[in-house]
């Protein structure tokens, strides 16, 4: 499945249209688009650390989302009505305090509301972290199956 949004191209319409979600201060970047796969950073910031040294569900899991996200979109292209439908995250290893890298890859592309799942999510020092299956409708008429997040600092 060819690439339909480069990282350019995904950066311009974060920009344009989720202006106070996707800004240069708020430490989300897209970092690489491949065929098939995605990876984004959440720059390491304070106040996403919880009480315990580790950064924070919620963070986390925006941080898998908008992985997701950036991988329907970089597959067909600019939907900005594609919606989470479901997201669940199983944490398997609380991650040290610095920048979280989640990547995504897509398992395949099909018509009805898409599953995604992450079965694998590592560390630089490749200890598992929090895996994210999830679901993504895609409106209003391209709707796509997807796979995957994987979260890693």
């Amino acid at each position: 499945m060819p690439v339909a949004m480069t990282v350019e191209e995904l950066e311009r319409f974060f920009l344009a249209e989720f202006p106070r979600s996707f800004y240069p201060e708020s430490g989300l970047t897209i970092e690489a688009v491949w065929e098939r796969g995605r990876r984004v950073r959440q720059a390491f910031r304070q106040r996403s650390v919880r009480p315990g040294g580790t950064i924070s569900g919620p963070t986390m899991m925006a941080l898998a989302d908008f992985a997701m996200y950036v991988a329907v979109l970089a597959a067909i292209g600019p939907v900005p009505l594609a919606v989470t439908i479901n997201l669940n995250i199983n944490f398997l290893r609380r991650p040290a305090p610095r920048d979280l890298i989640a990547e995504a890859r897509l398992l395949k592309l099909g018509k009805r509301s898409p599953p995604a799942r992450s079965p694998f999510a590592r560390t630089a020092r490749r200890s598992p972290l929090p895996t994210s299956p999830r679901r993504i409708r895609s409106r209003p008429k391209r709707k796509r199956y997807y796979k995957t997040t994987k979260i890693s600092d």
